[in-house]
């Protein structure tokens, strides 16, 4: 598999004759918004076994073949070349694949009122292949310790098709927004909190569920210790049953870091009690906020450095959007950014005639644009930013990496993930 950044003049089928494809093979594996008017700076996925590298001055046998973790003898021979071969600039050369990665995969899911929309529907069953968890979003715990209703149905067969395990999500989710004041009576009210644990466990035999999932946020920092035993508690009661028990958890790059979003999540004390955490790095750029990169990889480095020196690796996965978001320049308070897939991104690029530029410092794509006489910019994934997040997941020797979320369409990640790794099943 490859990545080909197009260059100006370029189209689809010269870049299919660089690899020796078809250009309807390059169509199909990116689901290409604009086969017939490719951008300047598009990251296409070359779906093919192995990649090419194109000699470059001052490049030798033995430098291409350390960066592609072979012997320059191997190099020689698969290409045909004798060892002491001296290399013209521009020839191609094959690398042959390299061995992949197990690891876990989880994706929420997210359905709005009582039905899932197709699309929800479309996108689940695309990515559920190369899932281990996939996690509709979310049961709301009450007061009272009851939970809300969500339409769990039409993903279970799904997660039964494709060996995913499913994960029960619940939020201390009230009126759209995360409450620390349900969070205080669900872990300091013991008959409210052994009642939301029986009403977990129901709900969890209902559906099949096997890890249950709890993302508690913007909790009041004197409930740390209470949430840290909240925890401890269930994980001591669903181990019984067989079941994990794991986290989510606010980006944080140090253990005293201020902030009602990340004062109660205690990395080492949360590590130690539950099977495993999905750490959120992500939502840098967020839609109420100025115009930056989503996941700009320096963060989430930094991010899960931190967790390292915390949480085993084995015990953390990689928070990942499969999205961008659209803003109106110049950024105004209170104005909100439009959420958009990669692939909306490349239409309008193609659309407005504009190229796509790439951050080299948050390994991140981003258009700028004039519409209706305002200026925009959208910051976006394409397959250059996701490699540069498998590259770290793998550098870190992480559990694996959880999508938020399915809906928004991301082709060129599912292609690259199955590419590069084998996702673990546990059923």
């Amino acid at each position: 598999m490859q990545i080909h950044v197009v260059q100006p003049g370029e189209n689809l089928f010269t870049v299919s004759a660089l690899y020796s494809i078809t250009p309807q093979q390059i169509a199909d594996a990116n689901q290409l918004p604009n086969p017939d008017q490719l951008v300047p700076g598009q990251a296409l996925v070359i779906p093919i076994t192995g990649s090419f590298y194109f000699v470059q001055a001052g490049d030798s046998l033995y430098s291409i073949a350390q960066k592609a973790g072979i012997t320059y003898q191997e190099l020689a021979s698969i290409n045909g070349l004798s060892p002491e071969q001296p290399l013209a600039i521009g020839w191609r050369l094959y690398l042959p694949p390299k061995p992949k990665t197990s690891a876990e995969f989880n994706a929420y899911a997210e359905p709005f009122g009582e039905t899932v929309s197709e699309n929800i529907l479309l996108r689940t069953r695309e990515a559920a292949p190369y899932l281990t968890y996939l996690a509709p979003f979310s049961f709301q715990a009450k007061r009272d310790g009851s939970l809300s209703t969500l339409p769990v149905e039409p993903f279970v067969p799904i997660a039964d098709a494709n060996r995913n395990t499913l994960m029960m999500v619940i939020t201390n989710l009230e009126e759209g927004g995360f409450n620390d004041e349900l969070g205080r009576i669900l872990l300091n009210d013991m008959t409210v909190q052994d009642n939301l644990l029986d009403n977990i466990e129901t709900t969890a035999k209902q559906y099949g569920f096997r890890d249950i999932h709890f993302d508690f946020e913007y909790l009041r920092p004197e409930d740390e210790e209470a949430y840290t035993a909240f925890l401890a508690k269930a994980k001591e009661r669903y181990a019984k049953e067989g079941w994990l028990v794991s986290a989510a958890l606010a980006p944080k790059t140090r253990a005293d870091q201020p902030g009602r979003w990340y004062e109660a999540h205690n990395y080492k004390a949360i590590g130690e009690v539950v099977d495993f955490v999905v750490i959120m790095t992500y939502e840098w750029g967020y839609s109420g906020g100025p115009a930056q990169a989503v996941s700009p990889i320096g963060p989430v480095r930094d991010v899960l450095e931190y967790a390292l020196t915390e949480i085993p690796a084995n015990k953390i996965m990689m928070g990942q959007n499969l999205y961008g978001y659209d803003w109106t320049l110049p950024f105004v308070q209170g104005s909100q950014a439009r959420a958009i897939s990669p692939q909306q991104a490349i239409e309008i690029a193609a659309t407005q005639g504009v190229p796509i530029q790439y951050d080299t410092t948050a390994q991140a794509p981003f258009i700028e644009y004039t519409a209706d006489g305002k200026d925009h910019i959208i910051w976006f994934e394409d397959a250059r930013s996701i490699q540069a997040k498998f590259d770290l997941l793998k550098e870190l020797n992480l559990r694996g990496m959880s999508y938020w979320k399915l809906g928004l369409s991301f082709p060129q990640n599912w292609v690259l993930l199955g590419d590069q790794f084998t996702p673990v099943k546990l059923r």
